[in-house]
């Protein structure tokens, strides 16, 4: 045997031989090198350390969305955050403002010293079916306390009172599904068919003034329209006229003749007015032109008793007590779009100000559905029975909201978030059908009127409006210097 070979056989031998305590002090390969390194974790605060690197890996951008209380990615990475801490820390975070508050503990306590594990005993199981504990036949790996976190809400549900803040008297306010008494001006104005008058009042002021009064021609007022500058007033009557008022000099500009029944919805398109009667024609005129210039739009086989022009100023939607909702555009003599699903009247209906082509619309008693249409591919999108008559229909200017008003049976005004279409609030107060519904020129409140003969004026809708800037590099507005 060769004796360099023995001698290393007997030293690895004499090795083995000895206490574990010499063994790793004599080891030549110990002494030399080892495998791997393994720091000491002795002095780590690991609830420091992994705030640290939260913080560490988001940019500066990204801190400042994570601040923000009203950005849902922002809520999002809290409660991630939050939730980690829970399944690797056991910190028992519960809420997003408890998460917030431990937050704040460590970091005053940041000089502490704690486990990375914890082991702990339960000397007493709690029922699974109690609040403080999951149940035992649970699937999911996550914590009590994490359970608690995903379901705590995320942001406090918005508070819409339920009694209207002003409410005036309407006497005379006709009782009749198939008339449009009250519109908002974009100048705060409130105009208000009672009767054969018209008269306005000024949310500004509260004074009331009579704009008009037809007894003295034997008729009576089925329609009022503000212009979009809020300085026009179009009267629709019974006889089927349409007079256009100055309201700031309270005289009368022009009588547009046309109709062989009542006027009983208008819509203004910049200059140009549409007028739908009992007649079952739809005119559209220029109020800067001769009469002859008028389009005839013929398409609904009974009274026209509801008209909305897009925001984009391209198509007019019409409704009628024929159940059909119609779509034109701004040339055409022909309807582009016809939906025959609603059972009953379509009075209510309403163009989304923040989907382009997208249509809302309601049926009467016999139909009681709110219906969504995409009135650029023609398709129906959705559709929900609110169980009572539909009257009328607005859009939130600030959110993905709409306010609808009904009559029979249950006489209330809905508010719905859309796409959702869940409901947000129920207001009730009026006893007479809500027929009439006009939004305020900011977007914050709503006045309804009924024939219990009295206007309720309410704040439905958020005051703060998204001006988050468009990041996109598409928006040619933010490279402009």
């Amino acid at each position: 045997m060769d004796q360099e070979y023995e001698r290393r056989l007997l030293r690895q031998i004499n090795v083995q031989n000895l206490p574990a305590e010499a063994r790793v002090t004599c080891s030549p390969i110990s002494v030399k090198s080892g495998d791997r390194f393994i720091p000491t974790r002795a002095g780590s605060n690991w609830s420091i350390n992994f705030h640290y690197a939260n913080e560490n890996c988001r940019s500066p951008g990204q801190n400042h969305k994570a601040k923000d209380a009203s950005s849902d990615s922002g809520k999002d990475t809290v409660t991630y955050a939050a939730l980690l801490r829970n399944e690797l820390l056991g910190a028992g975070i519960e809420s997003v403002s408890d998460f917030h508050a431990d937050e704040r503990r460590h970091a005053v306590n940041s000089h502490g010293t704690h486990s990375l594990f914890q082991y702990t005993i339960h000397s007493k199981r709690v029922p699974f079916d109690s609040d403080n504990e999951v149940s035992p036949y649970s699937l999911s790996p996550l914590t009590n306390k994490s359970h608690k976190l995903l379901r705590s809400p995320r942001k406090p549900a918005r508070k819409i009172s339920k009694i209207p803040f002003k409410v005036l008297d309407a006497p005379e306010l006709q009782d009749d599904f198939y008339l449009n008494l009250v519109d908002w001006s974009a100048g705060n104005s409130l105009s208000v068919g009672l009767g054969a008058c018209v008269y306005l009042w000024s949310a500004c002021t509260s004074q009331v003034t009579r704009l008009c009064d037809l007894s003295v021609d034997g008729d009576s007022v089925t329609s009022v329209c503000w212009n979009e500058r809020g300085s026009l007033v179009a009267v629709g009557t019974h006889k089927g006229y349409v007079q256009i008022w100055d309201a700031a000099g309270g005289r009368k500009l022009t009588i547009l003749e046309g109709h062989s029944a009542r006027v009983g919805a208008l819509a203004w398109n910049g200059e140009q007015l549409s007028s739908g009667s009992r007649d079952r024609v739809i005119l559209q005129r220029d109020i800067r032109t001769p009469p002859s210039a008028e389009r005839r739009l013929q398409g609904h086989r009974q009274e026209v008793c509801g008209l909305k022009w897009s925001p984009d100023h391209q198509h007019l939607a019409s409704g009628g007590n024929d159940n059909k909702l119609l779509v034109w555009n701004s040339s055409s003599l022909l309807p582009v779009q016809q939906y025959s699903n609603h059972l009953a009247a379509v009075k209510a209906i309403a163009w989304s100000p923040h989907q382009h082509g997208l249509l809302a619309s309601g049926g009467g008693t016999a139909d009681r559905c709110l219906r969504f249409w995409n009135t650029l591919t023609g398709q129906a999108l959705q559709s929900t029975d609110t169980g009572s008559q539909v009257c009328n229909l607005a859009w939130s200017k600030h959110a993905n909201e709409l306010v609808s008003t009904h009559g029979y049976s249950q006489n209330q005004i809905l508010v719905w978030k859309y796409p959702s279409l869940t409901q947000v609030a129920k207001l009730t107060g009026h006893s007479y059908r809500v027929l009439y519904l006009a939004v305020s020129p900011d977007g914050e409140a709503i006045v309804t009127g009924a024939g219990d003969e009295t206007l309720r004026f309410w704040n439905i809708f958020s005051k703060t409006r998204c001006t988050k800037e468009s990041k996109s590099v598409l928006n040619l507005f933010t490279r402009i210097r």
